[in-house]
């Protein structure tokens, strides 16, 4: 079908720069010679207009014009988000919030 754009769902590994993120795409392939499947990693640069993502986080993006030179992704949705620990809480306040959603019981 002419028009369709390719998706890819992966996880957010870098979101350091302004509106772009790095999702690795984790996928199979079979050992030409031993017959066995290898799990492979590729990374995609993708832009993320609203600075939405952060690390952990599940996303699909999907193709888009070149906007930069390794940037021919856009994030299209955030489909799992991961909840992020503050590393400046006190180790109380962390206790404290695992214990409320069920952590280290």
């Amino acid at each position: 079908m002419a028009g369709q754009r390719k998706t890819r769902t992966g996880t957010v590994i870098r979101d350091k720069n302004d509106k772009t993120i790095v999702v690795a795409y984790s996928w199979s392939q079979r050992h030409r010679v031993y017959k066995r499947n290898r799990r492979r990693i590729t990374k995609f640069v993708a832009h993320d207009e609203h600075n939405e993502a952060s690390v952990g986080d599940r996303v699909i993006i999907e193709e888009h014009r070149p906007l930069s030179k390794t940037k021919r992704w856009r994030l299209r949705q955030i489909v799992e988000r991961v909840e992020v620990v503050d590393p400046h809480d006190s180790p109380e306040e962390i206790d404290q919030q695992d214990t409320a959603i069920g952590v280290g019981q």
